[in-house]
């Protein structure tokens, strides 16, 4: 049921956006706008009705004679106040720290032990789930896949990379208990807590997302508490996934005496990106550095993260799931698991599979970043020339054809040109997965935005 808020509530609303000296100018204009629209919008139907009340003459032999014109009157009311809803629907979204009304909260209930509410997070949805009909609720790949995909990209669907949690709660300290997939916490060049930890993000009061703590598993099974002395006050929360390994089950928890509140996934199309192990999350130190998780932040935009290491490679098998999902964009980011010859068999039938499944969504081809250590090996550089010369081809060709909606990222500076920003000179560090991130935003951004303008 929606309520709308009071004329007191607008009024505050409206003086927020004037006298605020921090945050989006844009924002709090378009908040003062609206609600100074608002609040017109009821003084204008507060004096009709009075006029319509004083303009009708009362029948002193019957009382009763005016109450269809009252009964007439409330129902206008109840109409005009679900109209100012909707308007403030609009407000709120331009608010920092408060979702839309649409993704509002739900209502779970937790499960007490011990001192500690504990909220299981599939009671509401765990956002970068592209499929329901998943044979574990934590899989990245619906379980008729499997058979579908080679085995490897099946096994690699089972990893939650790409997945977040979103709740709001005023609680002083936040605990998780989860259990792993595997018992494999770590690699040789990716810690723990990037490979099975989880990773907890806040918004500030400016809209941002900042982050908070990160759990560091020793053992499949991991009850801890992720932190504790948290400022006072009501905020929303984010929490990661593991990257490189699959999730049994999750809960979040509080003090039974704190508010919770269950936020579901937004509704809003995703960013689909298709990868390899860079995708993936390797190695960024903990879930919320991957590249992609970063660019979801920046634009406020959920994402589905289909990086499976080793394995991308441009598969129509993989093709075909994809299209299966309205999103916003659609990524394609598999070089690094190619040399130039697949690239030029597999590039044009992938891109021409889904622009016939989605005629209007966009799709972008990503060369594979440069080796760090390229300039002193010949055999790396040639690598990177010919599978990219076939990326090149293939993109020509497609625009040739007529092929509409297609856009170019070239590779060469994906990582920097100081070679600092990989772990092994191939997989991304966190500064080299913060690169990526800035390549890749000003080319996502308006393609992003487009789609959440035009509702396609």
């Amino acid at each position: 049921m929606i309520i709308a808020p009071g004329r007191k509530k607008l009024q505050k609303v409206l003086w927020w956006a004037q006298d605020r000296g921090e945050g989006d100018g844009k924002t709090r204009e378009n908040v003062s706008w609206r609600c100074s629209v608002e609040l017109r919008r009821r003084g204008v139907c507060k004096q009709r009705r009075a006029r319509i009340a004083s303009e009708k003459p009362r029948n002193p032999r019957n009382p009763r004679a005016k109450r269809p014109a009252r009964q007439f009157t409330r129902m206008l009311n109840s109409l005009l106040d679900a109209v100012g809803a909707w308007c403030c629907v609009l407000v709120v979204v331009g608010l920092p720290g408060v979702p839309a009304v649409a993704e509002g909260p739900v209502s779970v209930r937790p499960v007490v032990e011990d001192g500690t509410a504990w909220y299981d997070v599939q009671d509401w949805g765990v956002e970068g789930r592209g499929w329901s009909d998943t044979e574990r609720y934590f899989d990245r790949l619906p379980a008729r896949a499997r058979g579908q995909v080679r085995q490897a990209v099946w096994s690699l669907s089972r990893h939650s990379a790409g997945m977040a949690v979103r709740f709001s709660t005023d609680a002083t300290a936040i605990r998780v208990r989860y259990r792993l997939l595997s018992s494999r916490l770590a690699m040789s060049h990716m810690p723990a807590t990037g490979v099975s930890g989880v990773d907890l993000y806040a918004r500030d009061n400016h809209g941002q997302w900042r982050w908070v703590a990160v759990a560091r598993p020793a053992s499949q099974t991991i009850r801890t508490e992720l932190v504790s002395g948290l400022a006072p006050g009501r905020r929303m929360y984010m929490l990661y996934l593991p990257l490189y390994n699959g999730v049994e089950s999750l809960q979040i928890g509080v003090s039974p005496q704190a508010t919770f509140q269950a936020l579901p996934p937004r509704g809003q199309e995703p960013i689909v990106y298709y990868g390899t192990s860079i995708a993936h999350g390797a190695c960024a130190s903990r879930p919320g550095m991957a590249f992609i998780a970063i660019l979801g932040r920046r634009l406020d935009v959920p994402v589905i993260n289909l990086g499976f290491s080793g394995n991308g490679r441009m598969e129509l098998e993989v093709g075909r799931l994809m299209a299966e999902l309205d999103a916003a964009v659609y990524c394609i980011d598999c070089l690094p698991n190619m040399h130039g010859k697949e690239v030029a068999e597999r590039a044009e039938p992938l891109v021409r599979l889904l622009r016939k499944a989605r005629p209007h969504t966009p799709i972008v081809l990503v060369e594979d970043r440069t080796y760090t250590s390229a300039w002193l090996l010949p055999a790396q550089r040639e690598r990177h020339m010919k599978s990219r010369a076939a990326l090149r081809e293939a993109y020509q060709g497609l625009l040739a054809d007529g092929i509409q909606g297609l856009f170019y990222v070239p590779g060469e500076h994906l990582l920097g040109d100081d070679g600092e920003g990989a772990t092994d000179g191939s997989h991304p560090s966190d500064l080299g997965m913060m690169r990526m991130a800035d390549a890749l935003e000003p080319v996502l951004r308006p393609l992003v935005d487009r789609s959440q303008t035009t509702g396609r």
